[in-house]
């Protein structure tokens, strides 16, 4: 798959320039071209959008809302064209750049470009600056007729977003964040309802009683509001959480057991272990499980570090359920295998049942 990053490529760069001075024409647009792609190809993806997005104004040089409205008319350009939504979010970028001394203004540029794009990264930069009036604004946008802008005021407020700048204030209290997500909690685009969800999961990391509050005066009104809610709980449910665990029906019970649990000794880097195992329990059925397992990784340090995996997660209606799985050991850019003892663990309903030790060699 090829770098993001090539999508900021030169190509790019000139019909962008072309399309700034369609609609000014004292941009010094040779002079942009040159600047920009003296030194584009040698960055990375980030860097590439800021570099054309904050050499704008220097070649443009006009005042900021004389700037803005040049761009809102570019912005057709990004629109006409298929898969340009990582491209077009240049533009609010560079309201993030030189915007951040002109509220309103930049408010309703970031509202505008959001549409078939995403002004998530910028907005938070006002939010940090201006936390009172940007919330309020996000109460409007939850409201709005389009999906885009529904999405920007559940997703620029989440407190962890990734690749953005985490909002402290909201990680202590997010209680700002929450009266945007009441308003959004029955959207009726999937969009918006997953945006919800990842904002409601940020809120767990630093507020998880926040989060089992929302589950449990949540849970069972609608369908989408149940797929909310399970979301929402992935760090939690991962963590095995007991009060969350309950709320979905997952609950310990000294009934089930783990019979002819079998692990490879040893696995090879770049081969797969394999692992099989039978869930039974005295009753007549299972019933409702979740059942993960957890890779205890070998370090650099000799110390273990754990990685949890869902395996499965439904309701059993027989008495005993086999299950056959195995876990590869190639090599991947997020993780690095070290050689030595690891272990493998079964977990049902937040419980650990039965662990096993191999070897990486």
């Amino acid at each position: 798959m090829e770098p993001f990053k090539n999508l900021f490529n030169e190509k790019l760069v000139r019909e962008f320039a072309n399309n700034i001075y369609t609609y000014d024409n004292s941009f010094k647009k040779d002079e942009y071209l040159s600047k920009v792609l003296e030194t584009l190809e040698n960055l990375e993806l980030k860097d590439r959008m800021r570099l054309i997005s904050s050499l704008i104004h220097p070649f443009l040089n006009k005042d900021y809302s004389h700037t803005i409205e040049v761009l809102k008319q570019v912005k057709a350009y990004f629109t006409a064209a298929e898969s340009m939504g990582l491209q077009s979010m240049i533009l609010p970028d560079f309201v993030e750049v030189y915007g951040l001394d002109d509220l309103e203004v930049s408010l309703d540029a970031l509202e505008y470009f959001t549409v078939e794009s995403s002004s998530e990264f910028a907005i938070r930069h006002f939010i940090v600056k201006y936390e009172s009036q940007t919330m309020k604004r996000f109460l409007i946008w939850a409201k709005s007729n389009n999906e885009h802008i529904r999405r920007l005021a559940s997703e620029g407020c989440r407190p962890r977003l990734p690749w953005a700048i985490a909002l402290p204030s909201f990680k202590k209290d997010p209680t700002k964040v929450l009266a945007v997500l009441e308003l959004l909690k029955h959207d009726d685009s999937m969009y918006v309802r997953k945006s919800v969800a990842n904002n409601l999961n940020d809120i767990s990391k630093d507020n998880p009683d926040v989060v089992i509050n929302f589950v449990r005066n949540n849970l069972g009104i609608s369908k989408n509001l149940d797929w909310i809610c399970k979301h929402a709980s992935r760090t939690l449910l991962k963590a095995g959480e007991k009060r969350i665990l309950e709320l979905f029906g997952y609950k310990k019970d000294s009934a089930l057991s783990i019979k002819n649990f079998v692990v490879d000794k040893t696995v090879q880097e770049g081969e797969t272990l394999n692992f099989s195992f039978e869930l039974v329990t005295t009753k007549v059925s299972v019933g409702n499980v979740r059942i993960e397992y957890a890779i205890d990784f070998q370090k650099a340090n000799g110390k273990l570090s754990r990685k949890v995996f869902m395996l499965s997660q439904n309701e059993i209606k027989q008495s005993i359920k086999a299950f056959k799985k195995y876990q590869s050991f190639r090599p991947v850019t997020t993780r690095k295998y070290y050689k030595g003892l690891h272990k493998l663990a079964l977990i049902v309903n937040g419980e650990e049942k039965i662990i096993r030790e191999f070897k990486l060699i």
